[in-house]
């Protein structure tokens, strides 16, 4: 291309010219334009306008912090040596020390408890985590996880409904964060013989569980192993859901309870950190228990509650697993277009030919259509299964084309490390597998709809 600057792509008028919209329009009746105004603004800024107010700051917040702190190590920590487990990346912790002091690890609660503004809870906190988590993984799927796992292994303290067990563990641990030394918390459910089980109801039932409390004087002796568990190897405090010993019989799913486990607990042991495809910046840990002893005092929410407060973190997590997948395919098309606009052809950039913009539109759609399905139903104050469920596997599944989608439109080019695109490939097929399968979050669908279902046919046999 030469020096000669572009007022218009190949098929489109100028902005100028009389047959334009963003001309013509203001040729209209001022009475009409509110109806009619023609706003090419970019994307992200009109679509943030339709958030509320505290939502809007939030995620301009996010945004800024995401764009200065972690895009400009996300591609270097993607490719770094894999480190022992129980060891992290000196970059990933400086991002996790300034993500303590920006407040994005203790937003969970508002403020003087946590960091959110109060206005923020009048919207729910699935919305407001939505719209934290895309804009995290619009730079960095491995980095956003790093800095989300956490919340999910906060979330089953607060969900409990135990204020002592908030008192006592969640907000001295978030005195430490805004003073900048990171204690994280994680979330383990998954167990080496158990993935979807954990999280489904029949399976569940057939189910014998691995990681077993048994009764001691003072309180619990557990033992066993998790694994695949987000954060595992960094967190300070790990919520662990372990089934009771049952005296001569089979341990069940129905006892299962919530244990508050510290990492410097004798016993505890982090076994290893999977080599993963994606997300690599955050470790999956596999961890074990042996004779690990747990004071009364950390049980969380009461015996036998585990079972509950599981599905109620799901169905609360599954809005910001969508959103992962929202800013995973915002990010492919942030890198997408970039490359259109640079690369050439004949002389002209890729995005002049029509068969590029035609698939850049459709990108735009998927992404745009996900999120406000994400956004419509994250709203409401009670998370509810089968809008959850939807919200994820549908989001995670869209946005998985709209980076495949990428890999087609750069073709020999999306390979390269260097322009994201294989990056986010990697990051987003994670999407559908955690916070259960989409598998098991269509039968979840169904599992909501056993009612409606079962008198439709009852009738029909009426």
């Amino acid at each position: 291309m030469g020096s000669e600057l572009l007022n218009h792509l190949d098929g489109y008028l100028a902005r100028g010219d009389q047959l334009s919209p963003r001309y013509s329009f203001t040729e209209i009746s001022r009475l009409s334009r509110p109806l009619i105004k023609y706003d090419p603004d970019i994307l992200w800024r009109r679509e943030t306008k339709l958030l509320p107010f505290p939502l809007q700051k939030l995620r301009r917040k996010v945004k800024r912090f995401a764009e200065l702190e972690l895009r400009p190590i996300a591609l270097e920590l993607d490719k770094a040596e894999h480190l022992p487990a129980g060891q992290i990346h000196p970059k990933a912790q400086q991002a996790l020390v300034k993500a303590a002091k920006a407040g994005l690890l203790t937003d969970v609660l508002p403020k003087p408890l946590g960091s959110s503004p109060p206005l923020q809870y009048l919207h729910s906190l699935a919305w407001q985590q939505s719209v934290r988590i895309e804009e995290l993984a619009r730079v960095c799927g491995g980095l956003m996880l790093l800095l989300s796992a956490h919340h999910l292994g906060v979330a089953p303290i607060l969900l409990s409904g135990d204020v002592a067990a908030i008192r006592r563990f969640v907000l001295p641990a978030y005195r430490e964060l805004k003073r900048g030394e990171p204690h994280l918390f994680a979330f383990a459910i998954t167990e080496p013989a158990a993935g979807s089980d954990v999280e489904e109801g029949v399976g569940a039932s057939q189910y014998r569980p691995g990681v077993i409390a048994r009764k001691t004087r003072g309180g619990w002796l557990l033992n066993g192993r998790k694994c695949f568990i987000s954060g595992g190897d960094v967190a300070k405090s790990i919520v662990v859901f372990a089934a009771l010993e049952a005296d001569g019989k089979r341990e069940s799913m129905a006892s299962w309870t919530p244990f508050l486990v510290k990492r410097d607990m004798p016993g505890f042991q982090i076994e290893r950190t999977e080599l993963k495809m994606g997300m690599r910046a955050s470790g999956a840990a596999e961890i074990s228990f042996t004779e690990v002893f747990v004071p009364d005092s950390h049980v969380i929410g009461g015996l036998r509650k585990g079972w509950a407060i599981n599905r109620a973190t799901l169905n609360l997590s599954r809005f910001p697993v969508a959103s992962m997948a929202v800013g995973l395919a915002q990010g492919a098309i942030d890198a997408t277009t970039e490359f259109v606009c640079k690369a050439c052809i004949g002389g002209k950039p890729l995005i002049s030919f029509q068969e590029i913009q035609l698939a850049v539109a459709q990108m735009n759609a998927e992404t745009s259509s996900i999120r406000g399905m994400v956004w419509k139903n994250a709203k409401a104050m009670v998370p509810k299964q089968a809008e959850a469920s939807m919200c994820k596997f549908h989001a995670t599944d869209r946005a998985v084309k709209v980076c495949e989608m990428a890999m087609d439109i750069l073709g020999n080019h999306s390979m390269l490390h260097e322009h994201g695109i294989e990056k986010s490939f990697r990051d987003v097929r994670l999407t559908q597998i955690f916070e259960g399968t989409n598998q098991i979050n269509r039968l979840a669908v169904i599992e909501d709809m056993q009612e409606e279902l079962l008198a439709k046919i009852n009738h029909s046999m009426g």
